[in-house]
């Protein structure tokens, strides 16, 4: 069943053309995500579909009577509302019919207003559906309904507008980056719920893992054409790079056959026939197709980093508190050259401040931070740039100067540089203001980047990125060979990034995990759970004795290099193990190929392989270990 059609649409703002002739549909049950670069029109794209924009030209047809429920990115809630009187602004009448019933619950004398209450619940079938309702509003951590919208942070009001329209169950639900704000405990649950729920979406989302394991179809906007891919992120990835392979090998053909016409144009005489006329005609489609060329400017990323010495940064038995709120309790760590540590946690367990207190911005309430005086602090927070009304995006980067020295003595200029991030001539003259969240944000990287850290501080640093800056970010953060804290809740880009967690657990409780963010969730899953009660029973002196996972191991005779291969490999091969396990159970499906299983035991041979060599590696320092 069709949704939406959208026929020729083009949207442009003064000269500037964000897309033109675009045409798609949605159908009943379809999981879109569109991809596209920032500033490409994908925002625009949403309103449209929403209703919140026109098109210049064309037009959106909707079925009959279709609900839609639209996620904005920065959502407005009227702040004199609480948030039980937001969520029932709505039009759902099961929601206003649950609120009553709650009502009537607190007024036990009113029997007649219980029992009209009571069968309004029965008639509309309402009482599952205020089990949902709890479950939405508690996986979201908006327990307290009472609590006004004007008191709330953006994060709560994002997900206050997730919530809402979550639960007025719309037919199509459009959501501009809905996992912005949440955590990751929150974000793996809206991925479940997505999941499992019979429910037609079209999004734009910047987490891969989410994109991967919601969507059933990806549009791409590339160049201002719309390309269409029958599958999820990964499927999307190689069809894509076919695609570009087969647009290399046809522009090659076309630069051909242009040079060829091209020498017959050169020997005709100026009187031309009928015949010849029409091959000039295709003589000018032929040049067009020889000189159309892909604008694969990508962010390059060329910093001189400072140099870095032996000291590094040392934490000493810091603690930090606000009232009751137990944030850090006696937290020691010395850092070491090259470390890639993630963190993470839930919202307003302390993991900003954390950053804030290693930089000098916050002092700890006791203990001490000591860093190294090589040490050069690159920090991108969440707030982001700070907006100079009449701030072109030039004048942003010459406040560092005109020329930026880059690696072996050389230097670039302020233009050259913000090229390099995507930013052309003319974008480089527009307002600040006047740029997209994702435009900002890379522009932000770039002003975090160009001071030559040689410790990266990255707070949320994925919100808002386009995922081709994403990879190209990843990729530098790779090559990148001084020190790197990131707090994120894209999982994608952790696994990616990083090889050591700090778990932030609430009540000042750190856990120092060796792994990225997929082993740490194997290994949580494979644990015992425990009686949470027991764990809020410890003591902070219990907590201390603990010892870390580098301490337990250089107790021993490894390198600290072997000390973090050791505590990886574990893991390691137990990701790899159950990874086997998945590709055995494959052959007992019993349509398979004779091509298909030469494939899967091709993999499975490759992987075994693997957990031997681990293993090996595993016993080898096992033994230096002991002995």
């Amino acid at each position: 069943m069709n949704y939406i059609s959208v026929e020729n649409i083009s949207k442009s703002f003064g000269e500037r053309i964000l897309f033109e002739d675009l045409s798609f549909g949605i159908n009943k049950d379809q999981k879109i995500a569109l991809v596209a670069r920032n500033g490409e029109g994908k925002t625009s794209i949403l309103k449209i579909l929403a209703g919140k924009d026109r098109p210049n030209t064309g037009e959106v047809n909707y079925r009959n009577n279709l609900k839609i429920g639209y996620l904005e990115q920065e959502p407005i809630i009227a702040s004199s509302l609480s948030i039980e009187e937001a969520i029932l602004n709505s039009d759902n009448p099961i929601l206003r019919t649950i609120a009553q019933y709650e009502k009537a619950l607190l007024d036990p004398e009113n029997s007649e207003k219980y029992q009209k209450a009571f069968e309004a619940m029965e008639r509309l079938n309402a009482w599952d559906f205020e089990t949902q309702y709890k479950q939405i509003l508690s996986k979201l951590k908006l327990e307290d309904v009472t609590a006004k919208v004007e008191k709330l942070s953006g994060g709560q009001k994002k997900r206050l507008a997730l919530a809402m329209v979550l639960l007025n169950e719309p037919d199509l639900l459009i959501l501009d980056e809905p996992t912005n704000h949440l955590d990751l405990e929150m974000i793996e649950w809206l991925e479940e719920y997505f999941k499992n729920k019979k429910i037609t979406l079209f999004m734009v989302t910047h987490d891969r893992y989410f994109l991967e394991r919601v969507c059933n179809e990806i549009l791409e906007l590339d160049q201002g054409k719309l390309y269409t891919y029958k599958g999820n992120y990964a499927y999307y990835l190689d069809q894509k790079e076919a695609r570009q392979d087969r647009e290399s090998v046809e522009l090659h053909k076309s630069k051909l056959l242009f040079k060829k016409e091209l020498d017959w144009m050169r020997r005709q005489p100026k009187a031309r026939t009928t015949k010849s006329k029409s091959r000039i005609d295709d003589f000018h489609i032929i040049k067009e197709k020889a000189h159309k060329r892909r604008q694969e400017h990508e962010v390059q990323l060329e910093i001189n980093m400072e140099r870095m010495g032996s000291k590094i940064v040392e934490l000493h038995k810091i603690s930090k508190s606000f009232n009751d709120l137990v944030l850090l309790n006696q937290f020691s760590y010395n850092f070491l050259k090259g470390e890639r540590i993630g963190i993470i946690g839930k919202n307003g367990t302390g993991k900003t401040t954390f950053l804030r207190m290693i930089t000098g911005a916050l002092p700890p309430d006791n203990g001490k931070v000591v860093v190294g005086e090589t040490i050069k602090f690159g920090h991108y927070n969440q707030m982001g740039i700070s907006l100079k009304e009449g701030q072109k995006v030039i004048d942003v980067i010459r406040e560092f100067g005109d020329f930026i020295p880059l690696k072996k003595g050389k230097q670039i200029s302020a233009q050259q540089l913000l090229e390099r991030f995507l930013f052309d001539r003319k974008k480089q003259y527009d307002f600040v203001e006047k740029l997209s969240g994702g435009e900002r944000k890379r522009l932000y990287l770039c002003t975090v980047l160009i001071q030559n850290p040689n410790f990266l501080i990255l707070d949320e640093p994925t919100n808002d990125l386009d995922i081709i800056t994403l990879n190209v970010l990843e990729s530098f953060l790779l090559d990148f060979p001084g020190c790197l804290i990131v707090v994120s809740h894209d999982r994608y880009f952790m696994d990616k990034i990083v090889d050591h967690m700090f778990i932030f657990q609430g009540n000042g409780i750190v856990e120092d995990f060796p792994g990225n963010y997929s082993d740490y969730r194997a290994y949580e899953n494979s644990s015992p759970k425990k009686d949470k009660n027991t764990d809020q029973n410890i003591k902070g002196s219990e907590a201390k004795k603990t010892r870390s996972w580098r301490e337990e191991i250089n107790a021993g005779k490894l390198s600290y290099a072997e000390q973090k291969e050791y505590k990886t490999l574990e893991k390691s091969i137990f990701s790899l193990e159950e990874k086997k396990l998945l590709l055995q159970d494959k052959f007992a499906d019993a349509s398979l190929t004779g091509e298909q299983i030469d494939k899967y035991s091709v993999e499975l041979k490759e992987m075994e392989s693997l957990i031997e060599v681990k293993t090996d590696r595993w016993l080898e320092l096992s033994m230096k270990l002991e002995g």
